[in-house]
């Protein structure tokens, strides 16, 4: 029986860190003395790498795009990429980016395989009860986006929309906000961003929630998608209080829980940078990413 449980402790073990490939820092912790800049001099993040505009992966270093360690060959860009130049050159630190499924960029921090998760991450209260946040580094509305064909291109209220839909995985947009509209039939949600604009575009659903950076980037490059902003009306989605709105419309970078010196090295950071600056980093990222 004790062979059982260290065998079923050890598989856990392993499972948790499958999803991110170790990022060569050997496994450093970003923690105490051993920040990044103390020891190796990086930053090890990790994002997903397929969620335009926040991150993508690219095959040339064009733009700024940093190496993907975990994928030979590929680069990472987008916001998230340039938020975290920024953040490193603040301490004189270089950066790595591994690539990380959405639901495995915890478990890499817990893990010690990554430094930082900069993602396009919702500071959300269940989020926050995982890891520690600094942030926020973007504010992003949610919307809902349909194509300009469809009899729900005119719509000026949630209460209007109708038929299926989806969203990511994992995400505020679809366990709180789909749930909010009447008439949704929610379809199992998508993989990432790339998967939930493809439903959409093929025809799969009627309609699409998100926010809106990745709702802009979408249109940017489907000229046959239109973006539905309900905010500031009464027929937007809603929220208890303006405390949680924010809370799930601030996107922030994570830490491992406890890693209260890197938490408090990056909020000093991004504390400086103006919301004129992330808006305006955040449409050079739209101009230049890559076809969805």
């Amino acid at each position: 029986m004790k062979k059982l449980l260290a065998i079923i402790l050890a598989l856990t073990m392993v499972l948790s860190m499958a999803a991110c490939s170790n990022s060569g820092n050997g496994g450093n912790e970003a923690t105490g003395d051993n920040i990044p800049g103390s020891n190796n001099n990086i930053l090890t993040v990790g994002m997903e790498c397929a969620y335009a505009p926040y991150n993508w992966s690219q095959a040339t270093d064009a733009n700024g795009a940093v190496p993907i360690v975990n994928n030979p060959g590929m680069y990472a860009n987008g916001y998230d990429v340039q938020i975290a130049k920024k953040l490193a050159e603040a301490y004189g630190w270089g950066i790595e980016v591994v690539a990380c499924e959405w639901g495995g960029l915890t478990p890499a921090l817990d893990a010690g395989t990554i430094d930082v998760a900069i993602a396009g991450q919702s500071m959300t209260a269940d989020r926050m009860a995982e890891v520690d946040m600094a942030g926020p580094y973007y504010y992003a509305t949610i919307v809902c986006v349909v194509k300009a064909d469809s009899p729900l291109a005119n719509a000026k209220s949630i209460s209007e929309l109708s038929g299926t839909c989806t969203s990511q995985s994992g995400t505020i947009w679809y366990d709180t906000c789909l749930p909010q509209i009447a008439g949704a039939q929610i379809q199992a949600p998508a993989a990432d961003a790339p998967a939930m604009i493809m439903a959409l575009e093929s025809g799969m659903v009627d309609f699409i929630c998100t926010d809106l950076p990745t709702a802009n980037g979408a249109v940017a490059k489907n000229s046959d998608l239109v973006v539905l902003n309900f905010a500031g009306t009464d027929g937007d989605f809603q929220f208890a209080d303006e405390a949680e709105r924010a809370e799930n419309v601030n996107i922030g970078v994570s830490v491992k829980q406890g890693n209260t010196e890197l938490q408090r090295m990056l909020q000093q950071v991004l504390d400086g940078i103006p919301e004129t600056e992330f808006n305006s980093m955040m449409d050079d990222a739209i101009k230049i990413q890559p076809e969805i």
